[in-house]
């Protein structure tokens, strides 16, 4: 006898659960593709794991876990009819009642419950599904999704710190008793955006915006006239506490509140029963960040034809992710790439293969990626509408809306605090980034390890005046190359330029932009400042067993499948000042490094002896707090043991310097601890981790900065030249200190000849690697195509001559 679909259902109640308020509910997007609500034949949600599919894809979790109880969600577009009459706008305003009308597409969101694998299907919502089913389901249709969490969390750039005022807040017993809803401020009318002031019990409204949506400043105002410090959102609080809006106004930021339920219960507020209704802070800034039109930034002035279909694919900008994005449309233009993560492996190999949860797995997020870009699935038109309602499709305003790459930013970025925020990042950074991950998480099938394209080693050679040598060799995938403002190829129109400048400055005028000339730097300049020679300084000789001036070349050993060149636009200027150079580099669609091929030791040439005199050992450097710096920074308030702490840890290297140390590691848990004699060893110090990451973009390797710090009392210069004249630390953790041979056949490494082509850049606009907007340009099938976030299309001019990354495939003979 066949069951009826409510006794199957029933049979399969205990693959049913109700989630936690802490449990991950995924119900926006598909976790193996992009499919969403509104993909054809909608999104299927797992009502044990939470996890949400395709309809192409639901039957894959099926067979793999045997859960046979899903949630199927679908969004169809709502028609629009044809006499839908205009809103005359009474607000100067987009989006809001009584603003401007955006036309944006309306949906209908329906639900039923769906049982594999014969798809019998049962209505929602109804009363005779079954009590857990029906409370299953209500908990997931009002719980935030994961995928909206997850970019919260990166929002939120750094975890809440604790009030200063929680733990011994003064709660007023005033008879105030808060009702679970129908709030209103007790200074005007606003019933959304009201704050509870947690002393008194007052509502109030929040902050008014630059826009005259938000509030009317009453509660601000409260904390003006009455000084009691902290505030809930109204309308943020939930079961999970940790989502609640804690505002302190002294502190002047969001805070954690450790005592909040106790807080919360003084004016008789039953949190547990309380439901979201309210956007945090969070929340808002996330929204209006989204909302920035990240595509006025593009080819000036040029009419940019639209593409669509395989490998045209855009990615949605999630609030400062273009760094990500164009770095993966880069690398996912790659051969070794495309072979790893589409044509070599299937989404449902890579789901077979996955965890438990295929959204922490970076292999499955990968091939998520990877079809998403290349199958073309994703690449159509977006519709928009009319004045009247109706869609439209023009070939100037055609756009397509991409895939939003969450679940890969969440993965790649894990328990890394900079990616993981939604600031903006370098592009540089996050390339490397991606290659360590992506090499650990194929170290098991090194042979299928897509990285190693872009790997090459480097050989150093140092020759002191006693003739002899040393070869040290590393291993890199970035070829990191100064520009030589010098070597300009229109030195005379800069001339000419600078004069003018000069003169309009007298006369108190300005430069038009079209009347700026910027030096000029052909690329084989740069290349040939990475190979010539340079006088090493304080160098010790093994062979004179003396500190003297070597002369260091530089060479490639190998030669990758993929050249990656980093221009070096943004340096140091005096005091440490970030600075970047205005330039253009005049970049060869062809170019053959071939003379840049290092041989390793020649015939007649001899080595130095290995052996390192004793009194060369790294040894403790003892600093002593200098009393002046000590005495200067005590008498600005600070306590006196920690200023002897940053006078130590900056070996004494000034006071401001001790100033920054010390205001950065305030907090720091042994900040009080007394100061022993191991603890003025040098040795023993911490470290600044932002001098050992300004040593590793100068190109050494992170143990060696390390060392060199420690060694030279932390000061990032004497660290340089520390360095510079002790080679045999560098040669420590290099892959071949010292070396006959070329290591062309290591396995790790490809090699083969020295002739590329230009395949791809990625420019960068903004006066840091930490601000600004990056986009990419690639070379596809005969033509440059440019990628800027969702916006994919024909490149009219690509601006070869301002690239920040430059990306050369090889040319096989």
């Amino acid at each position: 006898m066949i069951p009826s679909p409510m006794e199957l259902l029933r049979s399969h109640l205990s693959k049913v659960r109700i989630p936690e308020p802490t449990n991950r509910i995924y119900k926006q997007e598909c976790c193996i593709s992009f499919d969403t609500p509104r993909s054809e034949g909608g999104l299927y949600v797992d009502l044990f794991s939470f996890l949400a599919f395709g309809k192409d894809y639901v039957g894959w979790n099926y067979v793999k876990t045997g859960n046979p109880v899903y949630l199927h969600i679908q969004q169809r577009r709502k028609p629009v009819p044809e006499d839908r009459p205009l809103k005359k706008p009474t607000l100067l305003a987009i989006g809001m009642e009584g603003g401007f009308d955006n036309q944006e597409l309306e949906y209908e969101e329906t639900h039923d419950i769906v049982i594999l694998p014969d798809y019998v299907t049962l209505p929602f919502p109804s009363v005779e599904l079954p009590e857990k089913v029906r409370l299953a389901v209500d908990s997931i249709l009002i719980a935030e999704g994961a995928e909206r969490k997850g970019q919260l969390a990166s929002w939120t750039s750094e975890k809440k710190k604790v009030s200063a005022y929680a733990m011994d807040l003064q709660q007023i017993n005033n008879g105030v008793v808060i009702p679970p809803s129908g709030w209103k401020c007790s200074k005007c009318d606003k019933t959304d955006n009201l704050w509870l002031n947690l002393t008194d019990g007052m509502i109030l409204c929040g902050r008014r915006n630059w826009d005259g949506s938000g509030g009317n400043n009453h509660a601000i105002e409260h904390y003006k006239e009455t000084n009691y410090p902290l505030a809930v959102k109204l309308g943020t609080i939930t079961a999970d506490l940790e989502g609640a809006d804690v505002f302190s106004y002294p502190e002047d930021d969001g805070v954690e509140d450790p005592l909040l339920a106790q807080h919360l219960a003084f004016f008789g507020i039953d949190f547990s029963s309380l439901q979201k209704t309210e956007m945090t802070t969070a929340e808002r800034e996330l929204d209006q960040n989204i909302n920035f039109d990240w595509n006025r930034i593009q080819e000036s002035g040029q009419e940019v034809e639209p593409l669509f279909g395989p490998g045209y694919t855009g990615l949605v900008n999630l609030g400062n992710s273009c760094y990500m994005a164009s770095t993966m449309q880069v690398v996912f233009s790659t051969r070794s790439f495309i072979s790893r993560y589409y044509e070599k492996q299937s989404l449902q190999m890579a789901f077979e293969m996955a965890p438990a949860d295929p959204t922490l797995d970076l292999n499955m997020q990968l091939t998520k990626l990877a079809y998403g870009l290349l199958s073309g699935k994703y690449s159509f038109l977006a519709q928009e509408m009319d004045e009247v309602g109706n869609c439209k499709t023009t070939t100037s305003s055609a756009k397509q809306e991409g895939i939003p790459p969450r679940m890969f930013k969440t993965v790649i970025a894990a328990n890394h605090p900079e990616f993981s925020s939604m600031r903006q990042q370098d592009a540089l950074e996050f390339f490397q980034h991606l290659l360590d991950q992506v090499e650990r998480a194929n170290a098991e099938k090194p042979e299928f390890e897509p990285s190693r394209s872009f790997k090459f080693i480097v050989e150093e050679r140092l020759q002191c005046p006693s003739g002899k040598v040393a070869y040290n060799k590393r291993t890199d995938n970035i070829l990191s190359l100064n520009i030589p403002l010098h070597e300009a190829m229109n030195k005379d129109q800069l001339e000419v330029f600078h004069k003018m400048k000069h003169e309009r400055k007298l006369e108190g005028k300005e430069i038009a932009n079209d009347e700026i000339v910027r030096p000029r730097v052909p690329l084989e300049a740069c290349l040939a400042s990475f190979s010539a020679p340079e006088e090493v300084h304080g160098f010790y000789s093994t062979a004179l067993n003396a500190k003297t001036t070597a002369i260091k070349t530089a060479g490639l050993a190998t030669f990758p499948d993929y050249l990656v060149l980093h221009m070096r636009k943004f340096v140091m200027e005096e005091g440490w000042v970030p600075k970047k150079l205005d330039v253009y580099i005049d970049v060869p669609d062809i170019i053959d490094i071939t003379h840049m091929r290092s041989r390793g030791l020649q015939p007649g040439e001899e080595l130095l002896p290995e052996t390192v005199s004793s009194s060369e050992k790294m040894e403790p450097t003892h600093v002593a707090a200098s009393e002046d710096i000590v005495t200067k920074l005590s008498g600005m308030g600070f306590n006196y043991l920690h200023c002897q702490k940053a006078a130590i840890n900056t070996s004494n290297a000034g006071i401001e310097e001790a100033m920054n140390w010390l205001l950065s590691h305030m907090n720091d848990p042994d900040i009080d601890d007394p100061i022993s004699d191991d603890s003025k060893t040098v040795e023993l110090m911490s470290i600044d981790e932002t001098s050992v990451e300004t040593l590793i973009s100068f190109g050494f390797q992170e143990e060696v900065a390390r060392k060199a710090l420690k060694a030279s009392g932390g000061s990032i210069e004497k660290a340089t030249d520390w360095i510079f004249s002790h080679p045999e630390v560098s040669s420590s953790v290099d892959t071949d200190a010292t070396s006959s041979g070329t290591q062309a056949g290591d396995p790790g490494v490809p090699d083969g000849s020295g002739t590329y082509k230009l395949m791809a850049l990625i420019s960068h606009i903004g006066t840091s690697t930490q601000c600004g907007h990056y986009v990419a340009h690639v070379y596809k099938d005969g033509r440059w195509v440019i990628f800027n976030d969702s916006k994919v299309g024909a490149s009219v001019n690509p601006p070869k001559d301002m690239g920040y990354l430059y990306f050369f495939e090889r040319i096989d003979n």
